[in-house]
């Protein structure tokens, strides 16, 4: 292939990467590409690294969320059953993905939600607040696991007012 047909691309590595082969001389990732700033726009592009120099760095030193610009040759299926990819050439970190804290020091409460409810879960208490989704205060549930044995007893009390 003659190198003007290359491309580059910018996009996030989606998520972690993985050797092509047992030797780890390729390695295979997963890149998002939005031109756009609509999700519709959004794709998910396969890439394959065949230079073996650069198979080492993408599968060590490359993490999900770091930014790249991937420079290659896109190969089109030829079959229904084939898929395509970007057999990348050359690579470049735009931005490193932020490093993330513990998740136990950043996230001290959590909110889940079931069905119509919505429950906050706070680390440092073992009971567990639950309102409705819009908003109606339910009660407080000791622990997390009688949360069922709160919402029956809600829903009975709201069937006998009418409500």
């Amino acid at each position: 292939m003659a190198a003007d047909d290359a491309i580059a691309l910018d996009g996030f590595l989606d998520e972690e990467t993985v050797p092509g082969d047992l030797h780890g001389s390729t390695a295979r990732f997963r890149l998002t590409v939005s031109p756009t700033d609509e999700r519709a726009d959004e794709m998910i592009l396969p890439c394959t690294v065949a230079d073996s120099v650069l198979a080492h760095a993408v599968i060590h030193d490359l993490v999900p969320g770091d930014k790249l610009r991937v420079t290659g040759y896109l190969r089109l299926p030829r079959t229904p059953d084939e898929p395509m990819w970007l057999v990348v050439t050359e690579l470049a970190v735009l931005e490193t993905a932020p490093e993330l804290s513990a998740p136990a020091a950043v996230a001290t409460a959590v909110i889940e939600r079931y069905g119509p409810y919505v429950c906050y879960f706070d680390a440092d208490v073992p009971e567990v607040e639950v309102f409705t989704e819009t908003g109606v205060r339910v009660g407080t549930a000791p622990t997390p696991d009688e949360i069922g044995d709160l919402l029956h007893v809600f829903e009975q009390r709201q069937a006998a007012s009418g409500e």
